[in-house]
């Protein structure tokens, strides 16, 4: 219990310091924390002997500020080294506390998911954090209602994150989980954008509406000749997780998946895979006619209902084909971003790979809503062009034949950095879900 104490004033001396310099979210965020190391639960003492380290720091980087101020100012500052060393000494003991043999045993619940969770909850954080940073604007909902209350948004969102890693880790809960949250992902998206434009002007981001059809994150720059931030941050996503964009991040794709699921139907065997690269020609239609319009110098109202259009057609792709078929036929035969997120992710190291224990019992194929596991792809060891890495074979192959793959690691590794990585890149795109 000693331990135990010592860790909680260490944290309640941090968020005192956060209080005094009026960040009231950072105060929540540490309070939070504090609270955590309650749990037993080794994810929290690896998030507290981290957390509390680079605490560590901060009061010895304040400390030799304020020593010299006083030094410089001709002040007495002995008292002051006393006091601010015993601090740090305090803080630095608590963070070590943490992966010591007495607070190994402490934080012992749930030790194989330690590390897992850890990092789930640190990057989620990170990403967030840097996302406030640098975007000139409030760009979380507590920034925006309760200005400075940001880091107490991310400590939720981060616990949430690591919520989900516990429930995701076993392929079975994933394969559950994955619909659930693509779906809550996309409400939010959406709820937002209906609040906004209701006239609660806080949900939208930059008050410049655009259409949320997933074509126009390429048409849309292409026609105003700027604004590359959605470019980017699909580029960015799809090097860090590969296809996944489209079975875990994509604001449309979960209502393909969604009405793909409608009266449990399975997969068509009778979907033409030709169709697939038919995407190719829908994005150089696209975009040929984006760069058409802002030539012939369209307004502005004829392109956006012209891609409302476009995004109608999908809609009625997903209502008619992928109900009726059982697999997501908007996403593998009609987005022009899906063919992208394909090809593109050939870039990323991720891979899913069949291995030569494999039985060709053919239950993952079954499984498979992007048609990405026909005979012939089984057959080579290796999914289709269409895959996106959504996971929902793994939990059907007994023999655990089917998995994923990063260079030089196991297969059983790759899935968890895998995990930390989509996870963490779902907390972040529910914190910024604004058009």
């Amino acid at each position: 219990m000693t331990g135990l104490f010592l860790l909680s004033i260490a944290y309640l001396l941090l968020a005192a310091h956060a209080v005094r310099g009026g960040d009231g979210g950072l105060a929540v965020f540490l309070i939070g924390s504090a609270g955590l190391a309650f749990s037993r639960e080794r994810w929290a003492g690896n998030i507290a002997g981290i957390l509390l380290g680079c605490g560590s720091l901060l009061w010895l980087d304040k400390g030799s500020a304020l020593i010299n101020l006083r030094i410089n100012a001709g002040a007495d500052w002995i008292r002051l080294a006393l006091i601010m060393g015993a601090v740090f000494a305090l803080t630095i003991f608590s963070a070590a506390y943490c992966f010591s043999p007495a607070g190994r045993e402490r934080f012992k619940r749930g030790r194989e998911q330690g590390w897992f969770k850890a990092s789930i909850f640190l990057l989620t954080a990170i990403l967030l954090e840097i996302t406030r940073s640098k975007v000139p604007f409030p760009i979380l909902l507590a920034d925006r209602f309760f200005p400075g209350w940001g880091r107490a948004e991310i400590f939720l969102l981060a616990l949430y994150a690591t919520w989900l890693g516990g429930r995701m880790l076993s392929p079975e809960g994933a394969k559950t989980m994955r619909p659930r949250i693509w779906a809550l992902f996309s409400l939010v998206f959406f709820g937002q954008l209906a609040l906004g434009l209701a006239g609660i002007e806080q949900c939208l981001m930059s008050g410049k509406l655009h259409l949320p059809v997933p074509a126009l994150i390429a048409a849309g720059p292409v026609f105003r000749g700027s604004g590359f931030f959605m470019p980017i941050l699909f580029t960015v996503s799809v090097l860090l997780v590969g296809p996944a964009w489209c079975s875990h991040l994509c604001y449309i794709g979960a209502w393909d998946d969604l009405c793909s699921r409608i009266g449990n139907l399975k997969p068509s065997n009778n979907f033409n895979s030709r169709l697939i690269w038919m995407r190719l020609a829908l994005l150089t239609l696209v975009l040929v006619a984006a760069w058409g319009m802002r030539a012939a110098g369209v307004s502005a109202v004829i392109a956006v209902w012209s891609a409302a259009l476009f995004g109608m057609l999908g809609i009625m792709i997903m209502l008619w084909f992928s109900r009726r078929m059982g697999m997501m036929v908007h996403c593998t035969a009609f987005c022009p971003m899906g063919i992208v997120s394909n090809l593109l992710g050939r870039i990323s190291p991720w891979r899913m790979k069949i291995s030569a224990d494999c039985c060709k019992c053919m239950k993952c194929s079954r499984t498979c809503r992007y048609n990405a596991l026909r005979p012939a792809d089984i057959e080579s060891g290796s999914p289709g062009i269409s895959c996106t890495l959504c996971g929902d074979c793994v939990s059907s192959c007994a023999s655990a034949s089917i998995g994923y793959r990063l260079p030089f690691m196991a297969p059983e590794m790759s899935r968890k950095i895998f995990l930390v990585l989509v996870i963490s890149l779902h907390a972040l795109f529910l914190g910024v879900a604004r058009i």
